[in-house]
């Protein structure tokens, strides 16, 4: 086979992955808009509507870490169309539900098959590449991770206002269909190895991802700990990880996987700081949709054109660090992608009600450019010091950790913007009183008497909106420190040479 062959196969075999990728990852937001639509067409309450991400988060996290074992068993191809095909079908099944059990039932079979469309691409990927060009399939591959969610719901925006909420599942059809054709063709078939089921491994693990992520993701909806189901849940998600982790060093070769990975230090750091980066990485997706449409009154369509430059500048600052990573210590761009990224959250703290559209975009680009520098060396050298057999049980679990990392950000972000907007409501509402000379000023510039009920209703919505705007800001406080406190992790990984390969445990 010449070299143009190899490069044309590559080719090829990114496309199929890259595309499976996208749709996966743009899954986990995309639907997120519509929600609202769904309910009033299946006729649902706030809280049955909210299991439609519930049931695809939590399926996803149980069968992600079985990624490694599944690929065993079937080959790492046949998995990989498996999974395309499941994930397709169960979307066009979601495009079609009429009820709202249906949609939920559906969107479980869509986590399940899609919770290994993610690592499989990425154990893929970094196979079919050669070492020294490992960074450039890295950065390829992360481009659908860290752009899809943001792109998602300006997408999902645009599906559903221009046609209907379930043309953000039939969109998965075309685009899962040519991947399946793709991967067919041309990415290569594993080897397969004999693997018995370790079915009590997989109840504890079941246990514990699903108990922590139904209490992550509904955590802040009932008030934590006040409600029984996420008492009971955190309970079963602790014991199942603790007992998961005592029964798999017991159990060695037995086990579902070995959990003895995580003493590899890159892998384990390289996890450690993915987990670490969901509150940077989803805290301002999560927040900036509420700035833009609730508090300054965007439309739809403009919260996410506004929002697209912060992914375009992830993806261009991949592009370019997948040239530099076998050239340059990893370390030194994680690093600066984590300073890069601390100042642009930083410059966010400065927002206010006031603030226009340029001086929302360019901070969110600053703190893009500098995800896109984390990620890619980070995804790289996770795997610099594992064995290539280990690959695709690797991508598993760091994939598992990303999303855990993810729901825990999240849950940070908006029980703390929650909470302090509580908070922060009943510190303004105690100097608004009618003798403020403060507020008898503003309402004669509104012409409105400090004991009329227009006055009051007017002080209450702006209250409130203040009380909420302040509470973003301390949320991007929070998002600024915890990238500077980050930057000590990077020292504790391994340095690689130059070339993408990984260098000897001695080397250090």
């Amino acid at each position: 086979m010449t070299q143009e062959t190899d490069k044309a196969a590559r080719l090829m075999i990114t496309l199929a992955v890259m595309s499976a990728t996208l749709i996966q990852v743009l899954d986990t937001t995309i639907v997120n808009v519509a929600l609202p639509h769904m309910q009033g067409e299946l006729g649902a309450t706030t809280d049955q509507i909210s299991w439609v991400l519930t049931s695809y988060l939590v399926t996803a996290a149980i069968f992600m870490p079985l990624t490694g074992y599944f690929s065993d068993i079937l080959g790492r191809k046949r998995y990989l169309l498996v999974c395309i095909a499941g994930f397709v079908g169960a979307s066009a099944l979601c495009g079609i539900a009429g009820n709202v059990v249906q949609i939920v039932l559906y969107r479980m079979l869509q986590g399940m098959f899609g919770a290994a469309l993610v690592p499989l691409s990425q154990a893929i990927m970094s196979d079919a590449y050669p070492p020294e060009e490992r960074g450039k399939a890295m950065a390829l591959w992360g481009l659908g991770v860290m752009v899809g969610p943001v792109l998602g719901p300006t997408l999902g925006g645009w599906l559903t206002e221009v046609a209907s909420w379930r043309w953000t599942f039939y969109i998965n059809v075309p685009v899962g269909a040519l991947s399946f054709f793709l991967a067919s063709q041309f990415v290569p078939e594993t080897q397969r190895k004999a693997r018995k089921m370790d079915w009590p491994g997989l109840a504890l693990l079941a246990a514990g991802v699903a108990g922590s992520q139904y209490a992550l993701d509904r955590g802040n909806l009932q008030d934590w700990l006040a409600a029984t189901d996420i008492r009971v849940s955190a309970l079963l998600g602790v014991v199942g990880l603790a007992g998961f982790a005592w029964y798999s060093l017991r159990a060695k070769e037995r086990a579902l996987f070995d959990i003895r990975i995580f003493t590899d230090r890159n892998f384990a750091t390289a996890c450690l700081v993915i987990a670490l980066l969901g509150l940077g990485m989803f805290g301002t997706i999560v927040v900036q949709p509420i700035l833009l449409e609730r508090l300054l009154n965007y439309p739809i369509l403009t919260t996410g054109m506004i929002m697209a430059p912060r992914g375009i500048a992830t993806a261009i600052s991949m592009l370019i660090v997948g040239r530099l990573v076998g050239r340059t210590d990893a370390r030194l761009l994680v690093g600066a992608g984590m300073a890069i990224s601390a100042v642009g959250s930083h410059f966010m703290t400065h927002y206010s009600l006031d603030v226009d559209a340029f001086w929302i975009i360019w901070p969110a680009m600053l703190q893009g450019l500098g995800m896109g520098l984390i990620f890619v060396p980070l995804s790289t050298i996770a795997y610099a010091t594992l064995p290539r057999a280990r690959m695709a049980e690797a991508a598993g679990l760091y994939s598992l950790v990303r999303t855990m990392g993810s729901a825990i950000g999240i849950s940070i972000v908006t029980t703390l913007l929650s909470r302090q907007g509580q908070v922060l409501w009943n510190e303004l509402g105690g100097r608004l009183t009618r003798f403020n000379p403060a507020v008898r000023h503003y309402l004669q510039g509104l012409h409105l008497a400090p004991d009329s009920p227009k006055a009051a209703a007017l002080m209450a919505e702006q209250m409130a909106r203040q009380a909420e705007m302040l509470a973003m800001i301390d949320v991007f406080q929070l998002i600024t420190w915890s990238f500077v406190a980050m930057l000590p992790l990077v020292f504790l990984l391994k340095k690689k040479q130059a070339g993408g390969g990984p260098i000897p445990v001695a080397a250090e």
